[in-house]
């Protein structure tokens, strides 16, 4: 840890090396309702889940803030289609973990979806860099 070296490495890791992955990426289908997606949202952790079409693809995301717009317009009981951000920031497994960091730093936001052929791989949380020394 006190190593020089050693912070270089952590800054030098990518992506897919520190996301989560599997059946640990927040994940709901673009059919899901409001409510399904909360549940997962809440089972996982992240304060955000992947939307995803048919084929797997991400089409959107759902986080805490989307949620709560759609709790103060009313819309308790609404598909997650019509509540998500159509326009997520993602990033691919090989960028690097220092520029991961900068991009949500920049970005002012906690978590970045991994994407492999457009479809979730992983999901990455600030903390998740932090507690691997990126920063």
């Amino acid at each position: 840890q006190f190593h020089p070296g050693g912070k270089l490495g952590a800054q030098l890791r990518r992506a897919r090396d520190l996301m989560h992955a599997g059946t640990g990426v927040p994940m709901v289908p673009q059919s899901a309702s409001l409510a399904e997606a909360i549940v997962e949202m809440t089972g996982k952790r992240f304060g955000i889940t992947a939307v995803v079409d048919a084929e797997g693809r991400l089409v959107g995301v759902v986080t805490d803030g989307d949620i709560r717009r759609a709790f103060e317009h009313g819309f308790v009981d609404r598909p997650v289609a019509e509540v998500m951000s159509r326009r997520p920031r993602t990033i691919g497994p090989d960028l690097l973990a220092l520029e991961a960091l900068g991009l949500m730093n920049d970005l002012r936001i906690t978590s970045l979806f991994v994407l492999e052929d457009g479809r979730p791989a992983g999901i990455l949380h600030m903390h998740d860099l932090l507690r691997a020394g990126v920063a």
